[in-house]
C-alpha cells in the first residue's frame, strides 16, 4: 500500500505509445503513456478507457468529431467506439481500464503492446 507519484513515475517513460502499469484493482489498471503525434483508429469491443491528462494536451478523434481534452480533464471512450488519440506536442496520460484492453484494440501490428512493463 504505497503512494504512486506520477511525475516520478513519468521521469522514466522515454517513449511514446508504451503503456506501463503503475496500479491495478478490481480487474483493472492504472497505467502511465506519453502522447506525440498520431496513433492508429481502433476500437475495443469489450472494454471502456478512461484518459487523464496529466500534463499537456491531446485530441481524441472520433469518426464524426473530435475533443480535445486539457491538462487536469480526462475523457472516456465507450467499448466499441472507434477512436484515435493525437498529440501535436507530447502529453502524459493516465488510462484507467480493464487488464484485458490490448493498447491497439481490434488492430494487430507494431504498436501493439503484448506484454505491458510494469513500474
Amino acid at each position: 500500500m504505497d503512494k504512486v507519484n506520477l511525475a516520478d513515475k513519468l521521469a522514466h517513460i522515454r517513449d511514446q505509445w508504451q503503456p506501463r502499469i503503475v496500479g491495478e484493482l478490481n480487474g483493472q489498471q492504472v497505467k502511465l503513456v506519453k502522447f506525440a503525434g498520431p496513433f492508429l483508429w481502433h476500437h475495443h469491443d469489450a472494454e471502456d478507457e478512461l484518459f487523464y491528462v496529466v500534463r499537456g494536451r491531446f485530441r481524441m478523434e472520433f469518426r464524426d468529431r473530435a475533443v480535445w481534452v486539457e491538462q487536469g480533464e480526462f475523457i472516456i471512450v465507450p467499448r466499441g467506439v472507434e477512436h484515435r488519440p493525437v498529440a501535436d506536442t507530447e502529453a502524459e496520460v493516465m488510462l484507467f481500464e480493464p487488464a484485458t484492453t490490448l493498447n491497439t484494440g481490434n488492430v494487430r501490428n507494431e504498436r501493439t503492446v503484448e506484454r505491458l512493463e510494469r513500474l
